[in-house]
């Protein structure tokens, strides 16, 4: 049973430069708004590598949903985009300057992973430990961001 309510955020975007940037302003300033600052450096990291490998790896298209969603003490940030290839965690070469973004994400998060979604794509997911929220934390109305509106 859930004792605490559910937040959650969604942005849909290509995964440009130029709007990765744009995503990681949103994230930090919905974190603020939950009042989760100290999961701030760490998601937007997180969800930089994610969107910069669908940026450079994604096939057919560049097209991602972005969400993260706070669940009692676990944020979780995932981003699914529409190419079946899984990525797989991998040793990069001292001199390689790019294969090191799954790494990255397992240093920095509690957990990880990827959910196939068959022919339609894959989700991308990491999860950081939360701190707990005070009631007056909690009453707050969730902040309406970029993307579809908040169906819960």
């Amino acid at each position: 049973m859930i004792s605490q309510p559910s937040r959650h955020c969604t942005v849909e975007l290509q995964a440009l430069p130029s709007r990765i940037g744009q995503v990681r302003r949103i994230i930090s300033a919905q974190l603020r708004y939950w009042h989760l600052d100290p999961l701030i450096d760490q998601a937007a990291l997180g969800v930089t590598e994610l969107l910069t490998n669908v940026h450079r790896h994604a096939q057919p298209d560049k097209q991602c949903t972005v969400e993260i969603e706070l669940l009692l003490d676990r944020l979780v940030v995932s981003v699914q985009d529409h190419d079946p290839r899984l990525p797989s965690l991998r040793e990069a070469d001292a001199f390689a300057t790019s294969g090191r973004g799954l790494g990255l994400i397992a240093a920095v998060s509690e957990t990880w992973g990827v959910r196939p979604r068959g022919e339609g794509g894959k989700v991308v997911w990491f999860a950081l430990a939360a701190p707990r929220l005070t009631a007056p934390q909690l009453a707050a109305p969730q902040l309406a961001a970029v993307g579809e509106p908040d169906s819960s």
